[in-house]
């Protein structure tokens, strides 16, 4: 069993920071990408930024320039730093990480998710 935590969530005004970070724990078998997507109500999961062991970064359009996405590997954690916050990246905010074995290939595993709002 692969457990996934985020934290970090939390209420901040528009152009304002927040951190989010992410822990991976359990029968890991080699990692190979971590990263954030989000859900805002009534609309799709969404990624948000992805980030493989190699250090291979992809970010959505609409978070480039405000967010930075980094890993620590030694620890199976990653990390969001959110600059510039809009209204609109208002939203529950999951962790994912996305595990290889030989055997199965590449399976997926989510965070419970952590509530970002952006708000006045």
């Amino acid at each position: 069993q692969v457990q996934v935590v985020e934290s970090g969530g939390g209420l901040v005004q528009p152009g304002g920071s927040l951190t989010l970070s992410c822990a991976a724990s359990g029968n890991i078998n080699s990692i190979y990408a971590m990263g954030w997507y989000r859900q805002a109500p009534g609309k799709q999961r969404e990624l948000v930024a992805t980030i493989t062991t190699s250090g291979t970064i992809n970010y959505a359009d609409s978070v480039k320039g405000r967010f930075t996405i980094s890993r620590d590997n030694a620890k199976n954690a990653v990390y969001l730093q959110m600059n510039s916050l809009k209204p609109e990246d208002t939203a529950v905010y999951y962790c994912n990480l996305e595990d290889y074995s030989h055997y199965y290939g590449l399976t997926d595993y989510w965070g419970q998710g952590t509530q970002v709002t952006v708000s006045s």
